[in-house]
């Protein structure tokens, strides 16, 4: 029998979901197919609704060899595993002869660990365990929580947490999971045979298709110890996410309670005099945090230098101590040990990092209003980290609908550790970029427009004349308005304005679950929601609910944020344009995923309205545009009143 050819198994994949191919998804196939029969690498920009999931699991299935696909999303996870790869694999049988396996892997955290749930967990104050279950009153919303999940224990197949529905708080799962740090291993517990961390890494194994997040595959990269199975292929889905999905796993932190915790675990299972450094390292630690003022530590103080070196060599005594002695009159020894060992790693991990000062490392304090202060470190860089661990030894394809930023894919290249696209070189990893475009017209079926008219956003104060336009604008609209807000005093300031002026309900981030924001936003055309980041690029609501997408202003990195200016200053140092290749690619990212929640079909009509003259008069404004879609685009206000009372008419009119 002939080998099916790569039209015909997505011709099959695309029909078995009731679709037909799109020019865009067709194209992206083919690229896909060609840099893993190379092997090399490409960043694909693929539109909302090209059907860029198909576009790389048909190529990616048809090859034969293991794939890693790493989302950032637990929607994107789900959709993959439960909808997209059943079908697809469904529908390419019959043609490839084979029915490839697929599995979803995640880190430890995310599954229920039996041996928490059944025998409970290791109490910081005191010896041994306690009963969580018994702990919790019945009645509080903790206990429900635990007993929902006890029963759940008896029912699921999988332990992960997203299959629980509904979901629980932080606090409830903590009480049944742990981290891998904390983990007895398979071969010390007794539940190891049942563990279902363990079953998923094994059914990971055997699967052809690994679906897992951009964090596994950053610790997977950063800690050496392998998390993933071998593979040949790894695909990248919303790509845009990564540079600070693995910024984030590569970031320490320190907090005073955080180290009083290590303490408070360790204290009864090691000597007495290991035990009184590490509290005395600790009460000096606080003593200076409470002193911290937020901002970037260029050098570290002589203090903290003193202290952090302290805290290293008590938590590095402790845990030479904990590896040592035995104590049979604590219960359950093993986990008390290892929770406190992990605490105790921790802290002594992050001391050492910070004490020894690496030029590639963003130290900085922050203070929480809630939680008080803590001590951060990152890398200034995580693209040298990227270019040697994720480059090398199979093909990388990675994919969003937010990659090529300014008109280039140089820019997003560069975070990933990549040479400009192009450039030879023995060691430099060769790889393509590609556009495949959108199946949306968005010079039909949007405007870009930009209040050029008023005045410059500032540090403070409330923009009288901004309110004033969005008023106008909701107004013009009939509500349908998503507005995208850089702070969350912007969200809260306009909602609480537009409230005392307006008829349209406006729903404000934080006053109810994303989830049911999202739900009620859909459900009433005349409704409005205002929020931040997690709405820049999280709302998917195609239709008349969302016909005007507002932004307050361009969403530039704070000033005063340590590890964006610190980068920006490397950038500057080594000759560059640190504004542009940082602070301006990081909002030109952001506002592309902004303006891209406006069409989300092909019968979407609306506008995007920047209410920021920045992006018309400034010199990087041109940058900023050439990363939004291609909407028809204006600066005319009675112009785009005039568009958006059609658009409402025209809703209305269909009865929506």
């Amino acid at each position: 029998m002939t080998k099916p050819s790569l039209p015909e198994l997505l011709h099959a994949a695309v029909s078995s979901v009731g679709g037909v191919e799109r020019p865009g998804q067709v194209t992206m196939a083919e690229a896909v197919a060609q840099a893993i029969d190379d092997p090399s690498h490409l960043l694909v920009q693929a539109g909302t609704g090209t059907g860029k999931s198909l576009g790389y699991l048909v190529p990616a299935l048809a090859h034969g060899e293991r794939v890693v696909v790493a989302t950032a999303t637990l929607a994107l996870q789900r959709q993959l595993v439960e909808r997209d790869l059943p079908r697809t694999v469904d529908a390419l049988h019959p043609l490839l002869r084979r029915r490839p396996e697929f599995a979803m892997l995640k880190g430890r955290s995310n599954y229920l660990c039996l041996h928490r749930l059944h025998e409970g967990v290791p109490q910081d104050e005191e010896d041994g365990l306690f009963d969580q279950f018994e702990a919790a009153a019945p009645t509080s919303k903790l206990g429900q929580d635990l007993l929902r999940m006890r029963d759940w224990a008896d029912e699921t197949e999988t332990g992960d947490r997203d299959d629980l529905t509904p979901g629980v708080s932080d606090r409830a799962w903590s009480q049944i999971s742990v981290s891998s740090r904390e983990c007895l291993s398979a071969s010390k517990c007794a539940y190891g045979a049942e563990c279902f961390a363990e079953l998923a890494r094994e059914r990971a194994k055997l699967a052809d298709v690994v679906v897992t997040n951009h964090a596994l595959l950053a610790i997977d990269a950063i800690e050496g110890a392998p998390v993933l199975p071998q593979h040949e292929v790894l695909i990248v889905d919303e790509a845009h996410e990564l540079v600070s999905r693995v910024t984030g796993v590569a970031t320490g932190e320190l907090t005073p309670g955080q180290v009083h915790r290590a303490v408070r675990r360790s204290a009864k299972l090691v000597n007495e005099k290991a035990a009184d450094a590490l509290q005395t390292a600790a009460e000096t630690f606080e003593r200076l945090m409470e002193l911290a003022l937020p901002g970037r530590l260029e050098e570290i103080p002589e203090d903290l230098g003193f202290a952090l070196m302290a805290l290293r060599d008590a938590a590095r005594t402790v845990i030479s101590a904990l590896g040592s002695a035995r104590d049979k009159s604590v219960q359950d020894e093993d986990v008390v040990r290892k929770q406190a060992l992990a605490s105790v790693e921790s802290i002594h991990g992050v001391a050492e990092r910070i004490a020894n000062g690496s030029e590639w490392d963003v130290v900085w304090y922050e203070r929480h209003d809630r939680f008080g202060a803590s001590l951060r470190v990152a890398p200034l860089s995580v693209s040298g980290l990227l270019r040697e661990k994720l480059f090398t030894d199979r093909s990388v394809v990675l994919t969003s609908a937010t990659l090529k930023l300014g008109g280039d894919f140089n820019g997003v290249g560069a975070s990933l550790g990549l040479a400009p696209e192009g450039t030879e070189g023995d060691d430099v990893p060769q790889w393509k970029g590609i556009d495949v475009g959108s199946p949306f017209d968005y010079r039909k079926q949007g405007i870009l427009y930009v209040a050029r008219h008023l005045s410059p956003p500032g540090r403070e104060g409330t923009r009288g004349d901004m309110m004033d336009e969005l008023a106008e604008l909701v107004e013009a609209a009939g509500g349908r308005t998503l507005g995208l807000f850089s702070s969350m005093r912007g969200a809260q300031a306009a909602a609480e304005e537009l409230r005392s002026r307006l008829d349209s309900p406006i729903l404000l981030q934080g006053e109810e679950t994303l989830g049911e924001l999202i739900k009620a936003f859909a459900a009433d055309p005349k409704t409005c929601l205002f929020g931040t980041l997690s709405l820049w690029q999280g709302v998917d609501v195609p239709g008349p609910s969302s016909q005007l997408v507002v932004m307050d202003r361009i969403p530039f990195p704070r000033p005063d944020d340590p590890l964006m200016s610190a980068r920006q200053k490397a950038v500057e140092e080594g000759g560059g344009n640190g504004f542009m290749a940082v602070a301006a690619t990081h909002a030109a990212l952001l506002m592309a995923q902004g303006a891209g929640r406006l069409v989300r079909a092909t019968g979407d009509r609306g506008v995007v309205a920047v209410l920021d003259p920045r992006l018309a008069n400034a010199r990087y404004g041109s940058f900023l545009r050439a990363s939004l879609p291609d909407f028809w685009y204006t600066t005319d206000r009675n112009q785009v009143r005039r568009s958006l009372a059609k658009i409402d008419e025209a809703a209305r009119a269909d009865g929506r």
